[in-house]
């Protein structure tokens, strides 16, 4: 099934010998030719570089009217940066600056499509830069992040060490107190046992008759009570650990310090739009956008 587009080209005639189909059309003369006519066409001095395109691929168009005259435009005032037609040319324009509307039109297509590709080309590479520094920046993160685990894991090792130096300190002077105290202990032990058998020899004499033999029993161990020495309390050591109080800031500074500075950007401000141009001859207003974007006079 043919297109819409397709069959408006396919009923073209040529513009020259009104007879043959005008498969191709001429964008300077604006006209459709034949394969016939255009061989002739490109042969003239006067005509030999014109474009050609096929007229499958023509924009069906509609001309725009100038409002003053009702004529066709087809040049820009570039002096007033306005869409004009021939009248005006030679009218409230005469003296100005002037180039054809479609040179005009295709110069803004290839500026434009220039621009868009420049701009489109600098984004991609800005695009991989950004990629390739996120990677470069979180590889130096995880270096950071390393680095610091690695920091945390020595300090903690120096801790457990210091502790079980303290506790092994603790432990070994603990040990020479409490050794004394057990052979306190154990001395005491021995001076009450000793006073268990004096006390236990008092009872048996009891039961001896009153006699010289039992008088000398009695002075011995009146002699033994006066050797036996109790030895007296003991002052036992104080023991008692007193803390350090550390804060979160002591802790933090034991550990390096890391900076991660802030990336610059650089703020371009958007085009605010187009601006009206005022002919200093006519007096006639036009946005630069107007023509720009349609062709159109408003």
């Amino acid at each position: 099934m043919i297109s819409d587009k397709m069959a408006q080209a396919a009923s073209k005639t040529c513009e020259i010998c009104v007879s043959a189909s005008g498969s191709h059309y001429c964008l300077e003369c604006e006209q459709y030719f034949c394969d016939n006519c255009k061989g002739f066409h490109k042969r003239q001095r006067g005509t030999k570089n014109h474009q050609f395109q096929s007229s499958f691929d023509v924009i069906p168009e509609v001309k725009s009217k100038c409002k003053d005259h009702n004529e066709d435009v087809s040049f820009v005032c570039n002096t007033c940066n306005v869409a004009v037609c021939s009248s005006c040319v030679t009218g409230s324009h005469s003296g100005h600056a002037f180039s054809k509307l479609l040179d005009s039109i295709s110069q803004l297509k290839e500026t434009n499509t220039t621009d868009l590709r420049s701009k489109v080309h600098e984004a991609t590479q800005n695009m991989k830069q950004i990629e390739e520094g996120l990677k470069a920046f979180d590889v130096k993160v995880a270096g950071i992040v390393k680095a610091i685990t690695e920091e945390g894991t020595k300090i903690k090792t120096m801790i457990d060490k210091c502790i079980s130096e303290k506790i092994a300190s603790v432990k070994d002077q603990s040990r020479k107190e409490r050794d004394k105290l057990t052979k306190l202990l154990e001395d005491t032990q021995m001076d009450l046992k000793a006073g268990h058998d004096l006390d236990k020899k008092i009872h048996e004499f009891n039961k001896i008759p009153n006699d010289g033999k039992l008088l000398q029993s009695l002075q011995k161990i009146t002699d033994d009570i006066a050797k036996l020495r109790v030895k007296p309390k003991p002052e036992f050591p104080n023991v008692q650990y007193t803390a350090k109080s550390a804060t979160d800031n002591d802790v933090k500074q034991l550990f390096g310090n890391y900076i991660i500075s802030a990336s610059k950007q650089d703020v371009i401000p958007k085009e605010q739009g187009k601006y009206l141009f005022r002919c200093n001859k006519c007096g006639k207003e036009e946005r630069t956008d107007t023509f720009l974007a349609t062709g159109n006079r408003q």
